[in-house]
């Protein structure tokens, strides 16, 4: 199992990411760690993505790291922090064997990247080294999907189309292992094909003509070959676009709050609360993610 699975979706992550609410997730955050009286200084992301929450947390002040394991992810953040002028450290790391250059405040992570981690035991060895790179009393806060929200989900396939992109989503749920698949299929268009009918450099040399070949959930004239899906596409006359074709393959484990619970206890961590998502309502059991806090309990490894 590799964390490193977001290659050509690190492309439009944030644009099929835009029904959540960052801003509420950052708000919320922000209020648990001034809580704790954590008003600034060094904050850790793991799984940080497109850097994001982590953009918001260094504009609140924040001096932040930023941890992923997918170089295209981490790519697409750097690009963020050229425009935001913010003074981030990015570090091309997988969270189950991460190294700090210190210790921190507070670590957090969103979006359930921690279930990727598909193995307790690997899991346990990412919470002890959490406890490891904390200050002391240092703060951890992140968020993981339940079985209530696989379960949800099931053996479904969802899709969406959009100008920049559309993607297919075929998901399988296996409740007994708690296991969660999905392969993600992905059309990222590529340059527009010349009016003259000759291919764009890099496109394959078997392309076939649009309108020459219907593809199942493609559309009535759209064409596949190799990879490459050429659309028609209304723009002022007979102007197409290349679409590539794009796989991925995805892995994560629904964890309940008491294996977390368990989980934090035993990597000596100290469990201090956990809400229903960003809602601030206590966890129920029809909570699909669990916001958690634990604190810092002295070194173990």
């Amino acid at each position: 199992m590799t964390l490193d699975q977001y290659a050509a979706f690190a492309e439009v992550y944030d644009l099929f990411m835009d029904n959540i609410d960052y801003g509420q997730w950052f708000a919320r955050i922000r209020e648990l760690l001034e809580q704790q009286n954590i008003q600034d200084g060094i904050v850790c992301e793991l799984g940080c993505g497109t850097g994001t929450m982590t953009e918001l947390l260094a504009e609140a002040g924040y001096d932040m790291i930023g941890i992923d394991a997918s170089p295209e992810m981490l790519e697409a953040a750097t690009e963020k922090k050229l425009v935001s002028g913010h003074d981030i450290l990015y570090l091309l790391q997988d969270a189950r064997s991460f190294e700090l250059y210190g210790t921190v405040k507070a670590i957090v992570s969103v979006c359930d990247s921690l279930n990727y981690v598909t193995d307790p035991a690997e899991l346990l060895q990412v919470f002890r080294l959490v406890n490891n790179y904390l200050d002391p009393d240092g703060i951890f806060l992140f968020d993981m999907n339940t079985p209530v929200r696989y379960a949800s989900i099931g053996d479904d396939t969802i899709a969406e189309n959009r100008e920049e992109g559309s993607f297919i989503w075929e998901n399988q749920y296996d409740p007994e292992s708690q296991i969660n698949e999905y392969l993600l299929t992905l059309f990222l268009p590529e340059k527009p094909v010349p009016e003259n009918g000759a291919e764009p450099a890099g496109a394959e040399s078997d392309a076939v003509e649009a309108g020459s070949l219907e593809t199942d959930g493609a559309g009535s004239g759209d064409t596949e070959s190799n990879g490459v899906l050429s659309c028609g596409m209304e723009s002022g006359g007979a102007e197409e676009i290349l679409y590539r074709k794009t796989e991925e393959y995805h892995c994560q484990r629904a964890y309940s709050p008491e294996e977390i619970k368990a989980l934090l206890q035993e990597a000596g961590l100290v469990f201090l609360n956990a809400w229903d998502g960003y809602t601030g309502r206590p966890v129920s059991e029809d909570s699909e993610r669990v916001l958690y806090m634990a604190r810092e309990n002295g070194k173990k490894i």
